[in-house]
């Protein structure tokens, strides 16, 4: 039996919805003296081990943070590589991606990303629009304190119009206005690399998610990692603010 069968055999059931702070690249790198973009080539297979992972274990959601609203402020030619890995990532990708069955949704602002990329964006939500299999989330230029504030410059909007009033507000009515609006919350929201914090990934939805963090680096990140993680989520005792007996 090999080492991936025997992993998958002893996972416990996936939650519905893990989300994923893919940390790390960049020090992966340094550690083996290659350039950053090496650390990031090598991260992007490990965002297709997690996808087809996932897409194994049953998991309905995938929630990938590629790019925030933040890390626009690193280094132009850095930046350059990770769009350029996008772009490539998508062309290539996007027919495997199908023929798996898979899902493919962006959150986040497109106001800053070039045109081209914003084509095989719609492109490959279009394309995979109609799949029932792995809803793969991608969180790109996407910053949670701005999503939070969106909401609520729309739900002011229509209290401004008189389509609303102020009394009226509740959760539900502000979860709607948010780009996940259709999406379920994470249960389990995994970091990579040992970094402890969600550097304004997901803020509202991660309310009750169960985090882990994991002291690999995300281009080491594999099917163990994930059922590692898994693992961890099952030993939980979720209570959500009440509690047992």
């Amino acid at each position: 039996m090999t080492q991936a069968a025997t992993s998958s055999a002893a996972a416990p059931q996936a939650p519905a919805h893990i989300a994923i702070i893919m940390d790390g690249n960049g020090r992966w790198a340094k550690a083996r003296g290659l350039p950053r973009v090496a650390g990031h080539q090598r991260g992007a297979e490990a965002a297709r081990i997690a996808v087809r992972s996932c897409g194994e274990l049953g998991v309905k959601y995938l929630t990938l943070y590629a790019f925030s609203s933040e890390n626009w402020k690193r280094p132009v030619a850095e930046v350059d590589d990770l769009m350029s890995l996008l772009r490539f990532y998508l062309r290539r990708e996007i027919g495997s991606l199908a023929e798996q069955g898979v899902r493919l949704r962006f959150i986040g602002s497109r106001e800053r990303l070039a045109p081209d990329i914003i084509t095989e964006i719609e492109r490959s939500e279009a394309l995979t629009h109609a799949n029932s299999g792995l809803t793969l989330v991608v969180a790109l230029n996407y910053g949670s304190h701005e999503e939070i504030v969106q909401a609520a410059r729309l739900l002011a909007e229509d209290v401004a119009k008189g389509a609303l009033r102020p009394a009226d507000i509740d959760e539900a009515m502000f979860a709607a206005r948010l780009s996940t609006a259709d999406i379920p919350n994470p249960d389990l929201l995994i970091r990579t690399s040992g970094e402890q914090r969600l550097s304004n990934f997901l803020l509202w939805q991660a309310a009750y998610s169960e985090l882990v963090f994991l002291d690999t680096c995300w281009p080491d990140f594999s099917r163990e990692s994930l059922d590692q993680a898994i693992r961890e989520f099952h030993r939980r005792d979720r209570r959500f603010g009440a509690t047992h007996g």
